[in-house]
């Protein structure tokens, strides 16, 4: 017999998945505008795309491209393939790369941690491609082709890497939503070397350099990620922030200078706080029912949930969302941890019913032989 039931809402510790292409919900507020040419923010909790603009449409990336780099040196650390301590040679392909520089010496050795503070706060293109040729095994066309294969990985389908700097190449470019994944990834993968892109200075060979994310010099949580500049994909910037424990993050591109490009998105990552929320619904391992059991040697089971459940909403929907579970009952022995046994079904104005299933909290073996005997023998003679 299947049961449906209420489910109280409760607290959710979540984690960062993938950004997908979920949109907001119809019903959601008027898009905000934006000068930029190619937009999205995310709510990197859930998933939930609050706003976008041409943000699959391929665009030159700029140094944004070194969040790729980094991405590929911190799997590096993680791997045990480099050390911070290590000293990587300097050589003079790097010393050459034109724009932004760490203003390293042909011939050097520069410490690991000093070139991610190079790339990261400085926007190094001779760190960049100095990380590049360490990991490329001499090359920066191997490097790139690195770069494509972990794009892959991560589900960018529509990003090309042709260096690790992001200078312009016909064939090197992505689009806002997969840099939205590239940094999502950063964040969720290497929690330990995120803070370097929070930083708002390094000094190297006694020069001084601060961070060019402007949003790290204003009140507004931002702790990250990295601007970019070119003439020809106009002056862009991915950041995130973090705001009462809930992480947003923001892609945006072609804007026509510096203060617009600051101001566009102080702009709308505000926007995407005000007017959205994150509501938990429940955790993995949170009993939400219990089942009877035939045949077992408990009499019930416990239902739980197998994965963190929690939605990003318009403020204004969050008296519709709904939950609901449901599960036939008795469920015959011997039921193995981790069976599904039911679902949780959550709805809200404007989003597809998101459907969770409900698991088996515990063993229930099956009762012996001798047991079950007599408990059919009972059921007759009541039934008589």
């Amino acid at each position: 017999m299947k049961k449906f039931f209420l489910l109280p809402l409760s607290l959710l510790f979540f984690t960062l998945p993938a950004i997908a292409q979920t949109a907001a919900p119809a019903t959601g507020p008027a898009p905000v505008e934006t000068a930029a040419k190619q937009a999205i923010l995310v709510d990197a909790a859930t998933g939930m795309t609050l706003f976008a603009k041409d943000a699959d449409t391929q665009m030159p990336t700029s140094s944004m491209s070194k969040m790729m780099t980094m991405y590929l040196v911190f799997d590096a650390i993680k791997n045990g393939k480099l050390k911070m301590d290590e000293e990587l040679p300097v050589s003079e392909h790097a010393w050459k790369q034109e724009g932004s520089r760490m203003f390293l010496n042909v011939g050097q050795r520069a410490k690991v941690e000093d070139l991610i503070r190079g790339v990261i706060v400085q926007s190094g293109n001779d760190a960049a491609v100095t990380f590049a040729e360490a990991l490329g095994s001499g090359s920066e066309y191997t490097f790139a082709d690195m770069m494509n294969e972990k794009a892959k990985v991560l589900g960018m389908n529509n990003s090309h890497f042709m260096n690790a700097t992001g200078l312009p190449d016909p064939q090197h470019y992505s689009t806002a939503r997969d840099l939205a994944t590239l940094a999502v990834a950063l964040i969720r993968d290497f929690p330990e070397d995120y803070h370097y892109f929070s930083e708002v200075e390094f000094t190297y060979n006694n020069i001084k350099q601060g961070n060019r994310n402007p949003l790290l010099y204003r009140n507004m949580n931002v702790d990250g990620l990295k601007t970019g500049h070119t003439d020809v994909g106009g002056y862009g910037l991915t950041a995130s922030a973090i705001r009462g424990g809930r992480r947003l993050v923001l892609v945006l591109n072609g804007m026509s200078d510096m203060q617009a490009r600051a101001d566009e998105s102080a702009h709308v990552l505000d926007w995407g706080y005000r007017e959205f929320g994150f509501y938990p619904v429940a955790k993995a391992g949170d009993k939400l029912a219990e089942a009877k059991v035939w045949m077992g040697q408990a009499q019930t089971v416990p239902l739980i949930c197998s994965q963190d459940v929690a939605l990003t909403l318009p403020r204004a929907a969050r008296a519709g969302l709904k939950t609901a579970i449901a599960f036939e009952q008795p469920v015959s022995a011997p039921i193995a941890k981790g069976q599904q046994l039911g679902t949780l079904t959550v709805t809200a104005p404007g989003i597809e019913p998101k459907m969770v299933p409900l698991v088996a909290g515990n063993d229930v073996p099956q009762l012996g032989f001798f047991a079950r005997i007599g408990v059919k023998l009972h059921l007759m003679l009541h039934k008589a």
